[in-house]
């Protein structure tokens, strides 16, 4: 069991290691949350973990050099400059991959990714059987280790920070179009090779300096992970890379802390897992993309085209009956039997009850009691007509421009009714010359025959 106060302890920064740690995870994980949200955008969310398999040949490569010299084998320095340059061919080789074969992306990153990973395994068993070298200083490199960053650990992630955040304020915008659109960015005369070399430059160093804090395995979710949880909370850019870089920072602060209280249980993984419930905390609550936010919104919606379809087959009802009884009477509101209502359309009486129920509340219809027959108010008549005949431009020119049949135009209407605004009736009017001032009681007669149900 953690100890409480020593956890309270722990995550207000009182000791100076403790400070020491957690802020450089904090910094590892703002910058994670910057940088993994291009690798996002720019679909190479694989990428960052073909990086961070690759840099593990580069470690080891680095350990046997080191001991060949008479050096310190476990030098970090050493280690991570191995694990850069390691990381650098990787990031070119996929690129000469790409350039100069049919393969793509996704798999000669695959091919980077197990290549180079293979031959880091090989190089650590071969590292156990030197007679003045052993691998298990190096699992920190694989599985992470928070507690052993030092001073000089802190100033190369602030550095490191630094440089992200030049560059970030530098190159956003070029930096966006490479994620959106190539061929435009191409057309503005920017070299999409620079581009791409700067932005995997940035993760391979990145991927390099997390290693000590989440290890080279799992820095690909601490990447990826903060950057897709933003991503539920925000569809514009300068918010999605606030975002992802606070719940970066929040990551590594509390799966720093929690590494520090649970000193057994591997850092990385700890930190991962903050990062993972931060993700799907998003994926419930979020306010753009969230399951919650969609769910509602879909149902809002599914309500408001029913409660459409409902006011439109009322209307269309009382302008059969007028044409059938009423000939040459100006429409006008009258109640209408549930039993006409119901077949207008595949509604089951509850969903249908619902809609009036709905609408009732809205002040669109009105009737006594539930047996009684629906009849539109004055604004749901108002409102009736007006979907009415938005349907029916949309109608007419699906059937002039797009050679739509006129016992088919209904069905392919409802799918864009709901949508059409003012500005696209307005277009519908011009393009069908029909601009005559709106009235609700005559409106362009149904390209299609509306019969009354009996």
């Amino acid at each position: 069991m953690v100890d409480v106060s020593e956890l309270i302890s722990i995550l207000l920064l009182r000791d100076y290691n403790t400070r020491l740690v957690v802020i450089s995870t904090i910094l590892l994980g703002v910058n994670c949350g910057l940088i993994g949200s291009f690798l996002l955008l720019r679909k190479r969310a694989l990428m960052g973990d073909a990086l961070s398999h690759a840099t593990l040949p580069g470690i080891g490569l680095a350990f046997i050099l080191l001991t060949a010299l008479g050096g310190t084998a476990k030098s970090v320095l050493g280690l991570v400059i191995g694990a850069a340059i390691s990381g650098l061919i990787a990031t070119f080789a996929i690129g000469l991959i790409v350039r100069h074969t049919r393969i793509k992306q996704d798999a000669a990153m695959g091919i980077v990714l197990s290549v180079f990973y293979g031959f880091g395994v090989v190089l650590l068993s071969m590292i156990q059987s030197l007679p003045t070298g052993s691998a298990a200083g190096l699992e920190s490199f694989i599985y992470g280790k928070t507690a052993s960053i030092v001073w000089s650990d802190f100033q190369l992630l602030m550095l490191l920070l630094l440089l992200s955040l030049i560059c970030f304020f530098m190159y956003f915008k070029e930096l966006c179009l490479l994620c959106f659109d190539e061929a435009f960015a191409s057309s503005q005369g920017l070299s999409l090779r620079k581009l791409d070399c700067l932005l995997l430059v940035l993760v391979t160093l990145v991927t390099v300096a997390g290693m000590m804090s989440v290890g080279l395995i799992l820095i690909i979710a601490f990447l990826v992970t903060p950057a897709a949880a933003a991503r539920m909370w925000t569809q514009r850019m300068r918010s999605l890379f606030i975002a992802a870089a606070i719940i970066g920072g929040l990551s590594g602060w509390l799966g720093a802390c929690l590494s520090a209280a649970l000193p057994q249980l591997p850092p990385g993984a700890l930190i991962v897992l903050v990062a993972t419930f931060f993700f799907i905390f998003s994926l419930v609550f979020g306010s753009e993309k969230g399951l919650l936010f969609r769910y509602f919104r879909s149902r809002v919606l599914r309500m408001r085209v029913g409660r459409q379809h409902l006011l439109r087959a009322l209307y269309e009802i009382l302008e059969a009956d007028s044409q059938l009884t009423h000939e040459g009477e100006r429409l006008q509101s009258r109640p209408v039997p549930f039993r006409l209502i119901r077949g207008r359309r595949t509604w089951s009486d509850q969903t249908l009850r619902q809609l009036i129920k709905k609408s009732m509340h809205d002040g669109l219809v009105r009737k006594a009691s539930h047996l009684d027959p629906v009849q539109l108010t004055e604004e749901g008549f108002y409102q009736a007509a007006r979907i009415t005949r938005n349907h029916r431009l949309w109608e007419l020119y699906l059937i002039e421009h797009a050679d739509i049949a006129p016992n088919r135009v209904d069905q392919d209407a409802d799918r864009v009714e709901h949508i059409l605004g003012l500005e696209m009736v307005q277009d519908l009017e011009r393009k069908l010359d029909k601009k005559s001032p709106f009235d609700p009681v005559q409106l362009p007669a149904s390209p299609h025959p509306i019969h009354p149900v009996n």
